[in-house]
């Protein structure tokens, strides 16, 4: 995404755990962070991390200091309307909640996950599900159009969270589906090339079975990074799922049991495509 907002001219200062990643953004235009103030004095921040947990304690601080909120406050910003952009998954209810710390410090927050994956975000084609107020929506339009080919204000604070979910639910319910097609298929000496196929011009094609190689992809993108295995959305999200479910006393009997078998599949066929033994 930052490289879609360079590309549209913005400004942009840069901050992560990986230094290289840092630097490869700053040889493309990027300023790095040096100092938790040099993030501090930026009007308005936009987050893309792990889980709720890491949106948390960059948002509100940790044992490892101050928050960007309260840093913000302090370092009086750049002296103009402050926003902050949640690009990360999160449940519901952490979007509401951190929308209503932020609002009692006069900072405005959009709960806006994506869709569309790494490539599509380079260019700025993403999809962007944007939860918040319609003025915070329009503070952040021109930022989130520069991400975005089709930006989406499906509702108040949490409801870009909850549609995100709702993608995932479907995506991975779609792909736990499609893995035990091929199963199927390959039981009766089906290979798995040919039943996929076989669906794309059928009803049981879909955009899973039409992207086949992109879970196995980003399996592999993970697995350079060192993303640990629960932090994948065939892991988090599926929880997130089953917890925002309960949350709304929801009884969601697949998403609860895809949470406990989806993972070890998607991973295990990675690992054989990296063998060259896909199928």
């Amino acid at each position: 995404m930052v490289r879609a907002l360079l590309a549209a001219g913005w400004a942009v200062t840069v901050s992560d755990l990986d230094a290289g990643r840092v630097q490869r953004l700053v040889d493309e235009g990027a300023k790095p962070a040096g100092s938790p103030a040099d993030l501090a004095a930026c009007d308005v921040l936009l987050l893309a991390v792990s889980d709720d947990a890491a949106v948390t304690a960059v948002l509100e601080g940790d044992d490892d200091g101050e928050g960007w909120l309260a840093a913000g406050a302090s370092a009086g910003g750049g002296g103009g309307d402050r926003l902050v952009v949640v690009h990360s998954t999160v449940l519901p209810a952490t979007a509401v909640r951190l929308e209503e710390v932020a609002r009692d410090r006069g900072v405005a927050l959009l709960d806006a996950p994506v869709s569309g994956g790494a490539e599509r975000a380079e260019r700025g084609d993403l999809t962007v599900f944007v939860g918040g107020e319609p003025d915070a929506v329009e503070l952040g339009r021109p930022l989130l159009d520069a991400v975005g080919s089709r930006v989406l204000h499906v509702g108040p604070a949490g409801a870009g969270a909850a549609t995100k979910l709702a993608n995932q639910l479907m995506m991975l319910s779609a792909l736990a589906g499609a893995h035990e097609a091929v199963e199927l298929a390959a039981a009766y000496q089906v290979d798995e090339a040919t039943v996929l196929d076989a669906v794309s011009s059928s009803t049981g094609g879909s955009w899973v079975a039409s992207n086949w190689g992109f879970f196995d992809a980003t399996s592999a993108a993970y697995d350079a990074a060192g993303t640990p295995r629960r932090e994948r959305p065939w892991s988090k999200d599926l929880f997130e799922v089953v917890e925002a479910a309960r949350s709304a006393d929801l009884r969601l009997p697949v998403a609860a049991l895809l949470s406990q078998v989806l993972a070890d599949r998607v991973e295990a066929h990675a690992e054989r495509a990296s063998r060259g033994d896909g199928s």
